[in-house]
C-alpha cells in the first residue's frame, strides 16, 4: 500500500527541502516561458519613461520582447514586439543600424524612443499606436485575404501600480490589483508613484535568475555575507508568505514563537552604544557601501544627532527626532514626505517580494528594488537589475539611463557586491553531486520557500517537501 503524500502547510512553517532542478535543469528553463512567464504580471518599466504620446520602451523576457507605448496622454498600450508578416522585431538596438545585432552582447538593456508609427525594416509594413496595420505594400496581392486579425500587432495586457508599468501576456489573466494583493496595500502609503529613478544598474551574471533573486529575499545571510553590519544590531528576522508574494521584517527570537515582530522599521535603531552615534554611523555606511536604502537627507541629518540630542537619549526618541529633522529639511527643499503612521511602516516590514522576480525595500522617501530575469532560456545565466528610487524637488528629477555593470565585484556598490559574491558559487554548488537539496530556515527564509512553493504550482515540478 502506498503511503499518503505529506501535505506542506500553506504557512510553510515546517522544515522543508526542495531540489535543484529549478536552477540547473535546461528542460526546466525551456518550460518557463510557456508555464510561468507567459502567465504572470511582470514589472516592465516606469511610467515617467513614457511622458509623451509615441514614447515607447521594450521589455524582454526569455524569447519574448514586449513593446510598450504611450498611445494617448492618459493611457498605455502593449504588444508583442514582432511584425505579423514575417516575424522581425519591430524595434530593437539594431533597428536601422546595420547588420550587427548588438542587443545583449555589447551590454544594451532595452530599446527606448518615440514614434507615432512603427515600421518594420524588413518589408516596410507599418503600424499605428493602436497596433493596427496602417500600411502594407502591395496589399492587393493577397486578394482580400488579409484582415485585422492577422495583420495587427498581438496585444499584451498592460497596467500601472506604484509608478511602475506591468505587463501580462495572458489576455485572460485577472487584474493587476488583485494579483498584487496584499503587497500593493502595504506599499501604497509609501507613494512609489511620486519617486523617480536615482540610479539603475544591470548586468548579465553566470547564475540562474532564482539564485540571484534569492540573495535578496532574506536577512538570514547578513551574519555570513555582510559581517560589517552586525555591529549595528541583531538582524534576526521573520519571513512571511502572502499567497504568491512574501515579506521579511526585523524580529527577535523571544517573539518568534508568538509570531510577532519587534520592530519592522527599515531604520531600526539597534546595536550597542549611543544610538545617536550608531544611527549616524549606520546611515553613513549604507550610503557609502550601498548608495541606497536611505537618502542624502537622512544621512546628513543623522550626522547631527550627537549635536542636537543629549547623551543618554533613548533610542526610540533619537529615531523619532532624526526622522523629524529629515522631514523638515526635505520640506524646506521642496520634497514632501508621505503621511506614514508607525503602524503602516511596521505593516510593510523590511522588504516585500512580488512573485516571481521582484523584491522591494520601501522607505519614506526612497526604495531599493531588485528585478531578475532569465537570459533567454539559459539556466546558467540571468539578467540582474538593481534600482534606487528617491523623491526630488519638482523639476530636479535626474535623467537616468540603464548602466551596464560587468560581473565584477569591484564595480558594484560594496554591499550589493557582497551579495553578488555568493551567486556564482551557489550556482556551481547546485551542480555538485554532494548537494542533496535546499534546507531553508523555516522562520527566516520562508520567502524563499514560498517562491518555490508557487513556482511548483505554475511549473508542475519542484515543490518543497517535508524534511
Amino acid at each position: 500500500m502506498n503511503k499518503p503524500e505529506k501535505i506542506v502547510s500553506p504557512e510553510l512553517s515546517e522544515a522543508l527541502v526542495y531540489p535543484v532542478d529549478a536552477f540547473i535543469s535546461r528542460e526546466y528553463a525551456e518550460l518557463e516561458p510557456e508555464r510561468l512567464w507567459s502567465k504572470v504580471w511582470q514589472q516592465a518599466g516606469r511610467v515617467e519613461e513614457l511622458k509623451d504620446v509615441g514614447d515607447y520602451i521594450t521589455y524582454n523576457i526569455c524569447h519574448d520582447s514586449i513593446l510598450i507605448v504611450r498611445d494617448t496622454p492618459t493611457s498605455l498600450k502593449a504588444f508583442h514586439n514582432v511584425c505579423p508578416h514575417r516575424g522581425r522585431r519591430l524595434v530593437g538596438d539594431n533597428t536601422g543600424g546595420g547588420p550587427k545585432t548588438v542587443a545583449q552582447d555589447t551590454g544594451s538593456h532595452s530599446a527606448r524612443g518615440s514614434k507615432l508609427k512603427f515600421g518594420c525594416n524588413y518589408h516596410a509594413w507599418t503600424f499605428g499606436l493602436d497596433g493596427a496595420a496602417i500600411y502594407i505594400p502591395d496589399e492587393e496581392d493577397w486578394n482580400g485575404a488579409l484582415n485585422a486579425g492577422c495583420t495587427s500587432l498581438t496585444p499584451v495586457q498592460v497596467d500601472t501600480w506604484g509608478g511602475w508599468i506591468w505587463i501580462n501576456m495572458d489576455l485572460e489573466a485577472g487584474p493587476l490589483k488583485d494579483y498584487l494583493e496584499p503587497i500593493n496595500t502595504l506599499i501604497d502609503p509609501f507613494e512609489f508613484d511620486k519617486m523617480r529613478y536615482r540610479f539603475r544598474f544591470w548586468g548579465i551574471f553566470d547564475c540562474n535568475w532564482k539564485v540571484a533573486l534569492e540573495a535578496f529575499l532574506e536577512p538570514y545571510h547578513v551574519q555570513g555575507t555582510h559581517p560589517q553590519l552586525i555591529k549595528y544590531g541583531d538582524f534576526y528576522s521573520f519571513s512571511k508568505s502572502f499567497g504568491l508574494h512574501g515579506q521579511t521584517g526585523f524580529d527577535s527570537k523571544a517573539h518568534r514563537d508568538v509570531g510577532t515582530a519587534v520592530d519592522t522599521s527599515v531604520h531600526r535603531a539597534a546595536g550597542d552604544g549611543d544610538p545617536r552615534v550608531t544611527i549616524a554611523q549606520m546611515q553613513a555606511e549604507y550610503w557609502e557601501t550601498i548608495g541606497a536604502s536611505t537618502s542624502e537627507t537622512l544621512v546628513r541629518t543623522a550626522q547631527r544627532l550627537p549635536e542636537v540630542l543629549p547623551e543618554g537619549t533613548p533610542a526610540g526618541e533619537v529615531h523619532k527626532r532624526w526622522l523629524e529633522m529629515a522631514q523638515a529639511e526635505d520640506a524646506a527643499r521642496g520634497v514632501e514626505w508621505p503621511q506614514l503612521s508607525d503602524a503602516q511602516i511596521a505593516a510593510a516590514g523590511l522588504a516585500l517580494s512580488v512573485f516571481p522576480n521582484v523584491n522591494f525595500i520601501p522607505g519614506p522617501t526612497f526604495s531599493l528594488a531588485y528585478r531578475v530575469r532569465p537570459y533567454g532560456t539559459d539556466p546558467d545565466k540571468c539578467i540582474f537589475e538593481a534600482v534606487a528610487l528617491d523623491r526630488f524637488p519638482e523639476g530636479e528629477e535626474p535623467e537616468t539611463e540603464w548602466v551596464y555593470v560587468e560581473q565584477d565585484l569591484d564595480k558594484w556598490p560594496y554591499v550589493i557586491a557582497q551579495d553578488i559574491s555568493n551567486m556564482v558559487e551557489v550556482h556551481r554548488g547546485y551542480k555538485s553531486r554532494g548537494f542533496k537539496g535546499n534546507l531553508p530556515n523555516p522562520w527566516q527564509e520562508r520567502k524563499v520557500t514560498n517562491l518555490h512553493y508557487n513556482l511548483a504550482k505554475y511549473m508542475g515540478i519542484g515543490a518543497p517537501q517535508p524534511l
